[in-house]
């Protein structure tokens, strides 16, 4: 049996954990079985047109994005609440939801090319400014992430990653709003749920899957921030018994000095 002391596992973790994957075969059903593809007429010449099975994906890749918003905004908060606290807890609250968040940008990126083939053709549009800020973001965080492992003292390391998490957070609005600012810059069409034009199982199997990337989150974070607390305390302990060490070293020498003392005055 796992030491409850080492163990990220905990009877409400493995609970979360069994929900989480019943909701994700739930999800997949729902998006590659129970809804219909994305088939429409023409008015005039009466020809099949959409995205057809493509747009399956929507079901995948919109709650992704969703979630990599909140675990990157979720990073910032906690960036800023260590400048603010120099708490520890703040500091792995920040490390852990920008892993998860770059996982999740990472599987954005590859969801939207393995969409956009079918769709628009074409695997990676470099003139497309959402692809391309969305590509920024996920640079900045794996950035972050590269700064958290050089070598440093930790209260200055956090610090810094602090800092760059702040920086890098700005690039979500210009993700969000990149549609609507520039318009003629991108292949994306504008937010379909903002706009009402879904419905019907469509619309549940995209709430679904807010749901259940949701689920997903809390799981993924709940595990690395323990991961990342055991980190933290281990490293606290090696420090604390190399001052530990230190301290019987200085006293070592110091009975040996005072012996050397006592047998020269002899």
């Amino acid at each position: 049996m796992a030491d409850s002391t080492t163990s990220t596992g905990s009877p409400g973790s493995r609970l979360l954990g069994l929900t989480t994957l019943v909701g994700l075969a739930g999800l997949l059903l729902f998006a590659f079985v129970f809804t219909e593809p994305d088939v429409r007429l023409h008015p005039t010449t009466g020809e099949e047109f959409g995205q057809f099975d493509a747009v399956r994906l929507l079901y995948l890749h919109v709650p992704m994005a969703v979630l990599t918003y909140v675990a990157f905004l979720t990073c910032a908060v906690a960036s800023a609440g260590y400048l603010l606290k120099r708490g520890a807890w703040w500091d792995v609250t920040a490390h852990a939801s920008a892993e998860v968040g770059t996982v999740c940008c990472g599987l954005v990126l590859v969801t939207g090319s393995i969409w956009g083939r079918p769709v628009w053709n074409t695997w990676w549009e470099w003139g497309d400014v959402r692809l391309m800020t969305t590509l920024v973001l996920f640079l900045l965080f794996t950035g972050y992430l590269a700064l958290r492992r050089t070598p440093a003292e930790p209260q200055r390391q956090a610090r810094r990653a602090a800092i760059v998490a702040l920086v890098a957070v700005v690039d979500i609005p210009l993700v969000n709003r990149s549609v609507e600012w520039w318009e003629n810059r991108t292949l994306h069409q504008q937010s379909t749920l903002a706009e009402l034009k879904i419905e019907d199982l469509t619309l549940f199997t995209l709430m679904l899957g807010f749901v259940v990337f949701g689920l997903v989150f809390a799981w993924l974070m709940l595990h690395r921030f323990r991961v990342g607390w055991l980190e933290h305390a281990q490293a606290g302990h090696e420090v604390a018994l190399a001052i530990a060490e230190r301290h019987a070293e200085m006293e070592t020498l110091d009975v040996d000095a005072a012996i050397g003392q006592t047998g020269g005055g002899k």
